[in-house]
């Protein structure tokens, strides 16, 4: 499920710009395509929809929500799935997010029954630590292929090239479905408020994140 809204923070209206005449939601819809898992948008807004619908993907209307998770949650009860185990949040703002990395997270999720899962990928330059506006994550173990490390934290700044196990966070989450509905039960933290990032929710709630490794940030 890929939660889209035109009002972002910084970039007023960016699901529908272009790129090569493709909407950047199109894009992201089309990346989820090719991993053969079922794909939908869901949207508060009808510009959205119509959009996806017209370069004929699949999506859904929701309410309007203050946080992404909650948006995908309203989609998936609205979608009426039985016998469904986990759900892939997939952020409407990464077009370039390779396939096959989704599909690597979907197998690690089910096969270490994780409760809750994303991608992060090597920092490739200096800048990237001081770059509020790129989220970094701390994991517990240095990151490899196909081990699923726990992450301790997800900051966006603050960080030195001292810090150990410091990756670039890639906006995607896996969840157990019954995760995903305690997960948006919860209250906001003001951890998660000051920081803008509701995946310090779930930390401040106990709720094992997982982290697998990337072979690049998108």
């Amino acid at each position: 499920i890929i939660p889209s809204r035109m009002a972002a923070s910084r970039l007023k209206g960016k699901p529908l710009l272009e790129i090569k005449k493709i909407p950047i939601i199109c894009h992201v819809l089309n990346r989820a395509h090719e991993t053969g898992i079922e794909a939908i948008v869901a949207t508060e807004d009808k510009e959205i929809l119509n959009t996806v619908e017209k370069n004929g993907g699949k999506a859904i209307l929701t309410g309007k929500h203050s946080t992404g998770t909650d948006r995908v949650f309203e989609a998936y009860k609205k979608l009426e799935k039985l016998n469904i185990d986990y759900i892939i949040n997939l952020q409407g703002d990464e077009p370039m997010i390779d396939p096959v990395e989704i599909v690597n997270l979907n197998k690690l999720m089910i096969n270490n029954k994780s409760d809750m899962g994303t991608l992060a990928a090597e920092i490739k330059g200096d800048e990237v630590l001081t770059n509020a506006n790129i989220v970094k994550v701390i994991t517990e173990k240095k990151l490899e292929n196909n081990n699923f490390v726990k992450a301790l934290n997800f900051l966006r700044k603050g960080l030195k090239k001292e810090n150990s196990n410091i990756y670039h966070h890639i906006g995607i989450y896996c969840y157990k479905v019954s995760v995903l509905e305690k997960f948006i039960n919860l209250d906001q933290t003001k951890n998660e408020i000051k920081n803008r990032l509701e995946q310090l929710r779930a930390l401040d709630n106990n709720i094992k994140i997982n982290v697998a490794l990337a072979e690049s940030s998108p």
